[in-house]
């Protein structure tokens, strides 16, 4: 019996050696699959920590200070604690995850051709919600009668356009200063921005000066954001209005930056270049000790010089400025966006009932581009294609200095709607409607289709952070 058990044994051992190696590799296989259809879950994280681990690098903004001659100086300001609604906007709307947007979002998109399609959103404010509008663009306030130049979006025929997110951009720029510089269209601009952000955070008017305010800056405390705005009509060095006796003409100078924001350029992160309608006014020109002509003045011994040349110049001055100084500084980088020309929408006189009384945009095939529109752009995106050469040529600057054209042109000039007209004054047909009345067809209500300016920038900065994470 003994004999027999070790025999079975001896057997059964024999059998499972041989059955061993069978299973094994059956069971790998399955372990395998296993894993592959049901893997651990990651750990939670907390959507705050992504957050403040997201922009945990970013250096804080300067605070402005007032000085003699009115550029804007800084001190080091530390962060402000964020206020209740902030933090539940941000718990409760956490950020994109760095992959996924590398991946879904371009780096370039053309918004250029496209076309405006009816809207049913209204927009983030309007002419009482937000205090920081200029008296004249308020034209909701002021009485216009139509509210369907407020229900359109721009969209481009190659990419999406999103709906301006204020809490993105605030928190896409983090401790960081925005500034525009350039004429009042850089204004226009940047009270359009104003608005919108302040649909989620009030801003806080930090530093005043300047014939009109023309230098201003905000404090976004929920964010520590500065915005501010540097009157800046030629971007080059320049005296408006000399006169000559009876002659009002601007002098321009076009082989230094205007210093007014050009000296500010070490606590700027993103700068907003919007001129061009300054340029159409009489002027002589010179670059150093040459002599380059004039405009539109014709009594006056001088050589008369297209306008388009010049006005470009002033961007290959600006342009090249900043990344020569942002090159050679140890300090922050800098992202510049160059707004190119809005047309206006004058229909004959500017003081003529009727100047710009169009209440819906133009489509496509009905309007094109007139000449001098045409080649104020033209000036401006070539000048920001040469800026992207020297920069691709210059291992130093390329990390610093980053280029974009916000090409407004062409969508800007579809929408002849969306000016103030005679209502840049409060109810100008108040005593019946008169034949003689004050417009303004070159600046945009608010709100209005210059928001969609704003919305085109934030797309372009989140195509810039998502290239940056590849």
């Amino acid at each position: 019996m003994g004999n027999l058990w070790k025999t079975q044994q001896s057997h059964q051992q024999s059998l499972t050696r041989k059955l061993l190696p069978y299973v094994l590799y059956a069971i790998i296989p399955l372990a395998l699959l296993h894993f592959y259809l049901y893997p651990s879950p990651p750990p939670l994280l907390d959507s705050s920590s992504v957050i403040k681990d997201q922009f945990s690098n970013l250096n804080p903004i300067a605070k402005a200070e007032k000085t003699g001659n009115g550029v804007l100086d800084s001190v080091s300001e530390p962060p402000k604690e964020k206020e209740n609604v902030n933090e539940i906007l941000i718990s409760s709307t956490p950020p994109p995850k760095a992959e996924e947007e590398s991946k879904e979002i371009a780096s370039v998109c053309d918004y250029t051709n496209g076309k405006w399609v009816q809207e049913k959103k209204g927009p983030l404010y309007n002419g009482s919600s937000c205090g920081t509008i200029k008296d004249g663009q308020n034209c909701m306030n002021h009485g216009r009668p139509d509210m369907d130049y407020l229900y359109w979006k721009w969209q481009p025929k190659e990419c999406n356009l999103d709906r301006f997110d204020p809490q993105l951009f605030l928190q896409i720029l983090e401790g960081k200063h925005l500034a525009f510089v350039g004429d009042s269209m850089a204004r226009n601009q940047l009270e359009s921005l104003l608005c919108m952000l302040s649909s989620v955070s009030p801003p806080n008017l930090i530093y005043s000066n300047g014939d009109d305010n023309r230098f201003r800056r905000w404090h976004f405390p929920s964010h520590n954001v500065n915005v501010s705005v540097y009157w800046s009509p030629f971007l080059v060095n320049g005296i408006e209005k000399s006169s000559d006796g009876t002659i009002n003409y601007n002098q321009l100078f076009f082989d230094s930056v205007d210093e007014r924001w050009g000296s500010e350029l070490d606590s700027i992160d993103m700068v907003v270049l919007s001129i061009g309608h300054w340029y159409l006014h009489p002027a002589i020109y010179h670059d150093g000790e040459v002599d380059l002509g004039c405009h539109a003045l014709d009594s006056m011994n001088c050589t008369d010089v297209e306008f388009y040349d010049v006005f470009g110049k002033a961007f290959n001055t600006s342009l090249k400025a900043i990344i020569e100084r942002k090159s050679k500084s140890e300090g922050n980088g800098i992202d510049v966006i160059v707004t190119t020309f809005s047309p206006h929408h004058f229909e004959g006189e500017w003081d003529q009932f009727g100047a710009c009384s169009k209440t819906k945009p133009y489509m496509e095939e009905e309007k094109s581009l007139d000449w001098m529109d045409s080649r104020m752009r033209q000036a401006e995106v070539e000048e920001v294609e040469k800026a992207k050469t020297i920069l691709n040529a210059d291992n130093n600057a390329m990390p610093k200095v980053r280029v974009a054209a916000l090409d407004v042109t062409k969508l800007a000039m579809l929408r002849p709607d969306g000016h103030p007209g005679p209502y840049m004054h409060p109810n100008p047909f108040a005593d019946g409607i008169k034949e003689r009345v004050q417009n303004d067809c070159v600046h945009w209500c608010l709100p209005g289709p210059i928001d969609t300016w704003n919305e085109i920038m934030l797309d372009v900065m989140k195509r810039w952070r998502a290239s940056s994470m590849k």
